[in-house]
């Protein structure tokens, strides 16, 4: 995500940290340009082998630094900015060298897929980037640990024991609950004559709830606590750094400085979660430690964090540290929010734009669950239309720019070119959904183009051809794809079946589609009104 796009505001040091930022950055460029004489004297030697593979194409870099002062200098975004030089490649891949790391952007399927199916091992590992260290307590949960015993055990804990067929089917009532209150809290607030929503508050709030009560036993997120909400926008602020480029992560000897007010942002935003996560955790794990010291049984876990602490390992003795258990809690909490609630509100804004695409999503919702009751997850799979229209949003706007890195952990030849150890490659979401030599009108949302025509086979939201990603896939895949697919479609189904959606009057939806970066866009607003009976609403507390 861009930069200049961070939801937390700056304060009275920004003006000093802005000066040394300059300061610094003029240090460096004189530096680099006494260097470049030199550099090109003595350093830099013609390729004498032509068996020797090419980087990939890319812009020249300056000796030391690479390209950080042009990345330095964007202004929007700076994601949009190494999308923009990978289109001007022509090729589908680029190499942009930021400071020593080589970082390797991918808009082409075809190479995408020697990157996480061919050498997928040697891409199997992640970078240890400045927020990720904060909001992995160290790199210690799976999703942001590098290649290593620690990642190897995380994963093992999350597949096996958090995140199964078992434990979720166990989860499943609690997951319905929350569908349940969805559309009730909804129902409450457009009773009879409708009212105006902000679609994205809904969707987050779902979500949150539904991962706090799976994993916590606990929901809080009704909209109007100023606690909740200081909590949502401190996971969006954090969630939005984690794929930031930040000059630091390329150039750790001026972390120091801070040079983008990243990490002062990323530091409260953390401090903020860790608020409410801890003491919760704290309490939990106490609790446990109580029962086996006092020798009681055992008693069984009833969510996620009572199964991450009852882990032990083969001489009886906690798996887990209480660290591993915040940092696990905390990567899912945040794992689970934003994909799902950002594919169905872009999915709703997308329908509601196109009145043939409601009626026949309705239509199906209909068919097939029926007006007297509401849909279950049972019914999910048998709603294609509803499930290409998840997928066509997942294709059209993704959550970011580019997926979570992959670093090369050996040097390796993909499609041609050298990819050198230590190598960040970046997937672009964007670049591989909306590419022109894959999609036929790439910017048009069609969900027909998903359909299996004459093939008896469901829809599915992932793409493991990587045309276009919804959740990741390899060695470094989301566990928790098959949750997050259902997760997405129940959110999706339920305001379908629930409800009329209207764009309110003196709005319009064309601006808001017109946004590339769907993450800092301006979030949706639409009136609704009930559209089943009475009954049908479930009056939950």
């Amino acid at each position: 995500m861009g930069y200049s796009n961070l939801p937390l505001h700056s304060n009275d040091t920004a003006a000093m940290t802005l000066l040394m930022a300059m300061l610094s950055l003029l240090a460096l460029l004189l530096i680099t340009n006494l260097l470049w004489f030199l550099f090109h004297r003595f350093t830099l030697k013609p390729n004498t082998s032509s068996l020797s593979p090419p980087l990939p194409p890319g812009p020249v870099p300056w000796p030391i630094v690479g390209s950080i002062p042009e990345m330095i200098r964007q202004r929007k975004s700076r994601s949009l900015w190494v999308l923009s030089l990978v289109e001007k490649t022509k090729q589908g891949i680029a190499c942009i060298r930021l400071g020593n790391v080589h970082v390797i952007a991918v808009t082409s399927p075809e190479i995408a897929r020697e990157f996480l199916k061919t050498h997928d091992a040697v891409f199997a590992s992640r970078p240890m980037t400045m927020a990720n260290d904060y909001a992995s307590r160290g790199f210690l949960p799976v999703f942001a640990s590098p290649m290593g015993p620690q990642w190897k055990k995380m994963r093992r804990v999350v597949v096996s024991k958090v995140l199964n067929p078992v434990t979720l089917q166990w989860l499943l009532s609690r997951r319905l609950e929350e569908a349940d209150s969805l559309v009730n809290e909804i129902y409450k607030r457009c009773c009879v004559h409708g009212a105006k929503l902000n679609v994205r508050n809904v969707a987050w709030q779902y979500g949150g709830n539904l991962w706090k009560r799976m994993i916590f036993n606990k929901r809080s997120f009704n909209g109007d606590d100023n606690e909740d909400g200081e909590y949502i926008e401190a996971i969006r602020t954090a969630l939005s750094l984690v794929n930031a480029f930040c000059v630091s992560d390329y150039m750790p000897c001026l972390r120091w400085l801070d040079l983008d007010g990243h990490e002062k942002i990323m530091k409260r935003a953390i401090g903020i979660i860790n608020k409410h996560h801890d003491p919760l955790i704290d309490e939990r794990i106490e609790s446990w430690r109580s029962i086996i010291k006092d020798e009681i049984s055992t008693p069984k876990p009833r969510d996620l964090l009572d199964v991450l602490i009852s882990l032990e390992d083969d001489n009886g003795k906690p798996m887990l540290s209480s660290e591993e258990i915040k940092a696990e809690a905390t990567e899912l909490i945040m794992a689970g929010f934003d994909n799902s609630a950002n594919a169905a509100e872009w999915a709703l804004a997308e329908i509601v734009s196109q009145p043939q695409i409601v009626k026949r999503a309705v239509d199906e919702v209909d068919r097939v669950v029926g007006k007297n009751r509401l849909v279950q997850e049972t019914d999910l799979s048998q709603l294609s239309y509803v499930r290409a229209c998840v997928r066509e949003a997942f294709r059209l706007h993704p959550i970011a720019t580019f997926n979570i890195p992959h670093v090369s952990i050996s040097d390796v030849t993909v499609s041609g070119y050298f990819i050198p150890k230590g190598s960040h490659v970046l997937l672009s979401r964007i670049g591989l959904g909306r590419n022109p030599k894959v999609w036929d009108e790439p910017l048009k949302f069609r969900p027909d183009r998903h359909l299996n025509t004459g093939l008896d086979q469901p829809v599915l939201l992932t793409a493991k051809d990587l045309r276009f990603i919804s959740f990741s896939t390899g060695r470094r895949g989301c566990p928790a794809a098959e949750l997050g697919t259902e997760i997405t479609m129940m959110l999706l189904s339920r305001l379908l079946q629930g409800f009329n959606w209207s764009v309110p009057r003196g709005t319009s939806l064309v601006d808001y589609l017109k946004s590339v970066d769907s993450f800092t866009s301006q979030p949706l607003i639409l009136h609704a009104e009930p559209r089943l009976a009475t009954h049908v609403y479930p009056m939950t507390s």
